[in-house]
């Protein structure tokens, strides 16, 4: 098989695809991730997904053939507003507190660009993550942990977040953060098999 290039540094992203047997090489996507005015919240993480995908193939010579690109990007929604990574423990707290005793939606657009074929894909995975009510004492013990950094909304469901989540409905692994039975159907249709 040939490997894909993942638009992503996520270690997440990258666990899947190895349990997955699929090979891949990492290639960070380089943009500014600035949502425009004229697209909602909830299509944010397509318009994200694609644009990531965008930059790497930008990074191939014209006469090169570009291989299978996979870009991703996770959101969560609540309210109409998008909630990526925080910069730092204070915004953090601020999400937490958001979402403590409330549903909220979690976004995970697939982009893949098949180079022979010149041609972009995507799908959307939306599922709803419901937390319950936390106390401040819970919400400064999870913070303490730091799984906070570097995840959309501040909290990772794999982890210790568990302990506050009392529903979850839709793609746990798209909340992850590769919805792996998008991405199988993305795969499928460029002609890419996992039963080999």
């Amino acid at each position: 098989m040939e490997p894909i290039i993942l638009a992503s540094t996520s270690p997440r992203r990258q666990e899947i695809l190895k349990n997955l047997n699929i090979p891949f090489k990492v290639i960070p996507a380089n943009f500014e991730e600035i949502k425009p005015d004229d697209i909602s919240a909830e299509d944010a993480p397509e318009y994200f997904a694609s644009k990531k995908v965008e930059s790497v193939a930008r990074l191939f010579p014209a006469e090169q053939t570009i291989p299978l690109i996979l870009g991703a990007d996770t959101a969560i929604v609540y309210k109409g507003k998008l909630y990526g990574k925080p910069a730092d423990r204070n915004m953090a707290e601020e999400f937490l507190k958001t979402f403590s005793g409330k549903t909220h939606s979690v976004i995970t657009a697939l982009a893949m660009f098949n180079g022979q074929l010149n041609y972009l894909s995507t799908r959307v995975s939306k599922s709803t993550v419901t937390f319950r009510k936390m106390t401040q004492e819970e919400i400064d013990w999870y913070l303490n942990t730091g799984e906070w950094h570097g995840v959309a909304g501040a909290y990772r469901i794999q982890g210790l977040a568990q302990c506050f989540i009392t529903s979850i409905k839709g793609s746990t692994s798209g909340i992850i953060g590769l919805p792996i039975s998008d991405f199988y159907d993305l795969i499928s249709e460029q002609g890419y098999s996992l039963l080999e």
